[in-house]
């Protein structure tokens, strides 16, 4: 196994993880420090984060019959997923997906099975799927909805047929849901083993760590014997809740975001040799001459942009990179820095 590692970005606009480019105003900065007054450090936090857990459920309007466990980060409740499972159980996600289904996986000895999209498309390879159901039979299957790192949204008709196969979990992944406008939270009641993860990092929060999962309480319920207590601090508590309650002003920046990704798509196609996959999240993946991602990617970091080079894992990605929608002058910067290194 490898590391996780996290490119150091000092210096460079950093246009590689995924975040919102955008701090907040100072009066709500202002309100936020007052909030944060009240805070009582002396004391351990609300186990279980009761009332941000109920700003969750209000943001999301969830009907009383789900429950929702907080994570530190989306990765704990996929580390919780994978260790309330037996070590013979077999975990699938597509390939390639969120790099940490497979991290956690492989750490805890489960049999993970990475079943390659369509080329071209990026969507599920549903017959694959069903197939792979069938002979594992699967105790966990993960599907980003929009995938990482390809951006797009899978068939919703497979997803669903996924699902209806599996006797096993099925965990929807809506880390990037702010930008893509879909969801599968009205589909938790149809569904006993439907789940739905979601963070508040990619919304502007991800200094916070904070995740959560949304489904049938006896599941939660079996979650919460293996969390940790405590793993939401009294901070986070707070500052999440008084974010969450200041809907309005994620909803403005997510619609600039939006409106910058479809401006950076445009830039892209319109360069000789890229060509850009169209995205329902806050970055896109590009697919750059043969051979020549990692020093178009140098080039680019040479110039004071840092993106991300994913070429290195082959197979759907060879020759692609990654860059993540920032403010719109980080972005010309990037287009700038692109076009002078192809």
């Amino acid at each position: 196994m490898a590391a996780y590692k996290v490119a150091d970005a000092q210096g460079l606009i950093k246009l590689d993880a995924m975040e919102n480019p955008y701090n907040w105003p100072e009066d709500i900065k202002k309100e936020w420090l007052e909030a944060l007054k009240e805070c009582q450090l002396n004391r351990y936090p609300d186990p279980e984060a009761r009332h941000l857990a109920q700003t969750i459920r209000r943001s999301n309007q969830l009907s009383d019959q789900f429950d929702v466990l907080l994570g530190n980060g989306s990765d704990e409740i996929i580390q919780l997923l994978l260790m309330a499972l037996p070590a013979t159980a077999s975990v699938l996600a597509p390939a390639p997906g969120f790099v940490m289904y497979k991290q956690l996986s492989d750490c805890l000895g489960l049999n993970y099975l990475g079943i390659p999209l369509l080329a071209g498309t990026f969507d599920l390879d549903l017959p694959a799927m069903l197939a792979a159901i069938k002979q594992h039979q699967p105790s966990v299957i993960f599907l980003a909805y929009p995938n990482n790192p390809t951006g797009n949204l899978f068939s919703e008709t497979a997803i669903l047929d996924t699902i209806k196969a599996a006797k096993g979990l099925v965990v929807i992944d809506e880390a990037y849901a702010p930008f893509a406008h879909a969801s599968f939270i009205s589909a938790l009641d149809q569904y006993e083993n439907l789940l739905v993860m979601r963070t508040v990092s990619k919304l502007g929060l991800a200094g916070l760590r904070l995740g959560y999962i949304i489904g049938n309480p006896a599941i939660i319920e079996q979650l919460n014997k293996i969390r940790l207590p405590y793993n939401i601090n009294s901070l986070t508590q707070i500052s999440a809740d008084f974010a969450l309650s200041n809907k309005t002003l994620f909803d403005q920046q997510t619609q600039k975001i939006c409106a910058e990704r479809a401006v950076v798509f445009k830039q892209l196609n319109e360069l000789d040799g890229i060509t850009a996959y169209p995205s329902a999240a806050n970055f896109i993946l590009f697919r750059t001459p043969e051979n020549r991602a990692s020093g178009i990617f140098l080039s680019i970091k040479e110039q004071g942009v840092l993106i991300k080079d994913m070429s290195s894992q082959g197979g759907l990605l060879s020759d692609c990179l990654r860059v993540t929608i920032g403010k719109p002058e980080e972005n010309l910067a990037f287009i700038a820095a692109l076009r002078k290194s192809l």
